[in-house]
């Protein structure tokens, strides 16, 4: 949470000193290009493959082979990403160019662009050794470290942005490249905060590459065709840009920002319980436990949509204060508001979609299944390219938002088909009777949010930082309110469960 909302602030500080215009669209495009390299590395098909096979050989074989494992999974990240970044910088005008041709019709556009990326290529390798070392740790049931260390990576930025930006023309740098600066030194401090962890859990650096070594095998066997799906899917990273870059000054920036906003709630709940969920999973396939993976995945699911459903609700019904309060200042301005709020009510519909499959996918890999999410991305891939091709030509830029939250509710969707014919079932019943009475719940919150937004502006009145934060609080408290009376009335029993554990906590505490 203290790294998701760091990141909110991080956006804000951004927000205020560029707003949405062209050095900010040029950082965007600049720092999605080592994302593509980055979401296989740390997210992606490395993640998938190794997290399933360290814990396989830790179970198995003890703490020694799974240190060796770990080395050279570490080094052959070094050497791959090493050569991904001098090849980058060297060949920067034709990526960039590839990525936002359309930047040439802004003069200097295009080169601010170019400059950017090859300051923040080297973020790859670093990215990539934090992403291995928050594996090992999670494989070994530490999960607090590995959890903060993005929060290093907007403390960085945050710093530099402050400090470095007012300087940079000293130099003979635009501002902006303070930005792409504190994206090194973030990435650079996510290695070094869990670093020092994983050598008290006994782990020693070692300069070797033991490709006799059959987890590592098995890690370059399970990544060939997750590479191939994470390359799918960066096709529609590719087609976004381009569409993006060609609606205009500000698209890339207003369809950034709200990405960001709709990603805390991922960032907090997807991707922490998938985080949690995987080296459960992993166990238990090591032990062929098909009935344990299959209660440990309802578990995940409906922890998961308990959170994150009534997040969308409130995320489509109150976009327009939360993006006001948090970015309308500074170089961002009242237009920038709308845009951003319209993209975030679009992007909000596929959150549960994408936190599906943060839970789902790595769940194939641990089962030795690693074709399937490879087809389902391919298949997503040509949709979601379909789709917003004709979608952003009737409804703008909004309508990439869209597009991508209709893909990923479909691509969670199949994975989910899928994998309950794999196990025989996924407690199917139990997650639907959770999902339809948390959509009901959440459902009667949003009236009560809406409801409260538009009566609060009689009651407390003024544009001021003040009394828009004191509005959503109090839309936020009412929708809590309504969505906790409802889950209780509805006897949801992950909400249930959540105010016992609250109340045997304070219980403590108070004697």
């Amino acid at each position: 949470m203290t790294s998701r909302i760091l990141g909110v602030v991080r956006e804000q500080v951004l927000a205020s000193l560029f707003g949405a215009g062209n050095a900010m669209d040029a950082f965007n495009v600049a720092f999605r290009i080592p994302n593509l390299v980055r979401d296989l590395f740390a997210e992606g098909a490395m993640s998938a493959a190794f997290v399933p096979t360290f814990t396989r050989t830790l179970t198995n074989d003890g703490r020694e082979r799974a240190w060796r494992l770990g080395n050279s999974v570490l080094n052959l990240l070094v050497v791959i990403t090493g050569v991904l970044v001098i090849l980058g910088i060297v060949f920067a005008v034709p990526l960039v160019t590839a990525f936002a041709g359309e930047f040439r019709n802004v003069p200097g556009k295009l080169e601010l662009t170019v400059l950017l990326t090859r300051i923040m290529l080297p973020f790859l390798t670093m990215v990539a050794v934090a992403a291995a070392v928050m594996g090992m740790l999670n494989s070994l049931h530490t999960f607090f470290i590995p959890a903060l260390s993005p929060a290093m990576f907007n403390v960085a930025t945050i710093l530099c942005a402050l400090t470095l930006v007012p300087v940079m023309p000293r130099f003979g740098l635009p501002g902006i490249a303070a930005i792409a600066i504190g994206t090194l030194v973030g990435g650079l401090a996510q290695v070094a905060l869990q670093w020092p962890q994983l050598r008290r859990e006994g782990f020693t650096y070692r300069p070797t590459l033991d490709w006799h070594d059959a987890g590592l095998r098995r890690v370059l066997v399970l990544m060939g065709p997750g590479t191939i799906g994470v390359a799918a899917m960066q096709v529609n990273v590719f087609v976004n840009t381009l569409l993006a870059t060609g609606a205009g000054t500000g698209a890339v920036s207003w369809l950034n920002y709200a990405f960001r906003l709709m990603y805390l709630p991922i960032g907090l709940f997807g991707v922490s319980i998938a985080t949690a969920t995987l080296p459960a999973v992993s166990r238990h396939a090591a032990r062929q436990d098909t009935a344990a993976v299959r209660t440990t995945i309802a578990d995940g699911m409906s922890l998961m949509m308990t959170l994150n459903v009534p997040a969308t609700f409130g995320l489509m019904v109150l976009a327009a204060p939360i993006v006001r309060l948090i970015f309308e200042r500074g170089a961002f301005t009242a237009a920038d508001t709308m845009s951003t709020a319209a993209a975030l009510q679009f992007y909000a519909i596929g959150l549960v979609g994408y936190s599906v499959v943060r839970i789902i996918a790595p769940t194939f890999y641990a089962l030795g299944q690693n074709r399937i999410p490879v087809a389902v991305s391919i298949a997503t891939m040509l949709f979601n390219a379909g789709l917003n091709i004709i979608l952003v030509r009737t409804v703008g830029f909004r309508g990439l938002a869209l597009g991508t939250s209709i893909a990923a509710v479909f691509n969670g969707a199949l994975l989910l088909f899928l994998l309950r014919r794999h196990l025989g079932g996924i407690e199917g019943r139990r997650i639907a009777a959770s999902m339809s009475r948390i959509v009901i719940a959440s459902a009667l919150m949003a009236v009560a949010a809406a409801a409260a937004d538009a009566w609060l502006p009689a009651l407390i009145p003024g544009p001021g930082l003040l009394p828009q934060l004191a509005r959503l609080c109090l839309d936020i408290a009412t929708a809590l309110a309504v969505l906790a009376g409802a889950a209780h009335l509805l006897r949801i029993p992950e909400f249930q469960q959540g105010a016992a554990l609250v109340t045997q906590r304070l219980s403590r505490r108070l004697e």
